[in-house]
């Protein structure tokens, strides 16, 4: 477990407003300035394929580059469980990257404990069991992890509030130590009710604790789904990180749940200029051609919208 004396240590540096992270809601990016976002891949877009041994983790990178021209990815913790204190296998899957010309963003981390657990030996563990994957993240060279804020659903909203941003500001003061951002996706529960999470990263208050806005993570609860174009405009302040969620098109290629081109306009809106992960999640289409018609539909909004057409 982390001490007291390390959390304060690393409340102290994130105090000085020195982590920013390397994709910063204005941040120029290198080679882009006349895109107003760049597109990356999520790994979940291939969970499937992954889960079912067609395609390994090690060789993501290269589909990403070779398969889809995409040159910034990223990760999911779930498909290389065992390799966060590997520091051989990560500098060799770093190299791998590199070789291929591809930036390794953020670990989406799941499955380490609850962030907002009630009881607070537990919440403390799981702060523990996600340290490990700064460190990780760290060798890999991304600016962020991207974590969950879950509570179980105990207590009011004010009470799941203050347990979230107790576990998550304990967290960020350790990735300050290492210039890493902790993002919090709205992941089913309160953290998909965007005013809910919004407060809980003001009450963080650190500048390196922010969000990741996904387009389609807005059930709260079988039969209450919270209204994803506020949800996203409530989260893209905190915003380090936006993942393009996709499930269905049409014959014209417009995704059926989410307005692409309404959703990009409030995240440009609120200033971003980074990256937008695909993140196909779809049955219907095959994986690779459900990130094919991400991807493509994100191209036709970005083109629309850089040539004021929109």
């Amino acid at each position: 477990m982390i001490d007291r004396r390390t959390f304060l240590k690393g409340a102290a540096l994130a105090a000085t407003g020195s982590v920013l992270g390397q994709a910063g809601r204005r941040s120029p990016l290198a080679g882009t300035d006349k895109l107003p976002y760049v597109i990356s891949l999520a790994e979940w877009s291939l969970h499937r394929s992954l889960f079912g041994g067609r395609v390994r983790h090690d060789d993501f990178p290269q589909i990403a580059r070779e398969q889809y021209g995409i040159e910034a990815v990223e990760l999911v913790n779930q498909f290389f469980k065992d390799k966060a204190r590997d520091s051989d296998y990560l500098s060799d899957f770093k190299r791998r990257a590199d070789g291929f010309g591809v930036k390794i963003l953020l670990i989406m981390v799941d499955g380490e404990g609850e962030l907002g657990h009630p009881d607070t030996n537990q919440r403390l563990q799981a702060v523990d069991n996600h340290f490990k994957w700064i460190e990780a993240a760290k060798q890999l060279q991304c600016h962020s992890i991207r974590v969950n804020a879950a509570t179980l659903g105990q207590g009011t909203f004010e009470e799941q509030r203050d347990r979230a941003a107790d576990g998550l500001r304990r967290l960020s003061e350790q990735a300050a130590r290492h210039g890493l951002n902790v993002l919090v996706e709205n992941h089913g529960g309160l953290s998909s009710n965007g005013a809910w999470l919004a407060a809980v990263i003001k009450q963080v208050g650190l500048r390196n604790c922010g969000t990741l806005p996904d387009f389609g993570n807005f059930r709260i609860r079988d039969g209450e789904d919270y209204d994803r174009y506020r949800g996203v405009a409530e989260l893209m302040p905190f915003a380090r990180a936006v993942s393009a969620k996709s499930h269905d098109f049409d014959e014209h290629g417009r995704e059926l749940h989410t307005d692409y081109e309404r959703m990009m306009k409030i995240v440009l809106e609120a200033g971003y200029r980074g990256y937008v992960g695909i993140e196909y999640e779809g049955s219907r289409l095959a994986e690779p051609d459900g990130i094919r018609a991400t991807k493509a539909l994100l191209e036709k909004v970005r083109a629309r919208l850089t040539d004021g057409a929109a």
